[in-house]
């Protein structure tokens, strides 16, 4: 019995690892992404919790981010770029993983606050992530925690970018910042009926 166990484990944890590299099955709602991302390995509700408790912006408006952003994959990258037509010539910009964080901002990240081994293919680290730059926001542009139409816009443009006012003409910004807020507002309604 104990040799089938030891066996079987390899493939249990290949199987757990598999799924939390998905990307949830129903992004739009934020009771099943936690409900589906709640497991031995897992706890994406918890480490929303603990993001918004250290950062104090609220989990709807963190979870929002990401689906504007990444719309939950851990992988994601900007589009190639193409010379010809048909030789990559590298990315749009350095974006990677959850939150779609730039290179030299992750890394000033990691050097403001310690944590060197954050990953931005891990959602808990992703999620801080999110937070501290949210937090940042508020503390350098005046932005309210829970606005997430401007956080967004500052999580989009950059800080000095908000400030100038890039992101009036940038089309895309407006439309994710309106996918943020509409996110987020649908998100804090569905927390209140699925808390548990």
């Amino acid at each position: 019995m104990k040799r089938h166990v030891t066996r079987l484990l390899p493939l249990v944890a290949a199987l757990a690892l598999a799924g939390c590299a998905s990307v949830p099955r129903n992004t739009a709602n934020s009771c099943a992404i936690f409900a589906q991302r709640d497991g031995l390995w897992t706890d994406w509700r918890g480490d929303a919790q603990r993001a918004s408790a250290e950062s104090g912006v609220p989990v709807a408006v963190l979870m929002a981010t990401i689906q504007a952003e990444s719309n939950f994959d851990a992988h994601a990258r900007p589009p190639r770029r193409w010379f010809l037509g048909f030789i990559p010539v590298g990315r749009i910009s350095s974006a990677y993983g959850f939150a779609q964080a730039l290179d030299g901002t992750w890394t000033e990240y990691q050097t403001r606050t310690g944590r060197y081994g954050d990953r931005r293919n891990n959602f808990a680290d992703a999620i801080r992530f999110i937070g501290w730059y949210h937090a940042e926001s508020a503390r350098r542009l005046g932005i309210a925690k829970d606005d997430a139409y401007r956080l967004y816009l500052a999580y989009h443009s950059g800080h000095v970018g908000y400030e100038k006012g890039v992101w009036r003409g940038r089309a895309e910004a407006l439309r994710g910042a309106k996918r943020a807020q509409d996110m987020a507002r649908r998100y804090a309604a569905q927390l209140r009926q699925c808390r548990g």
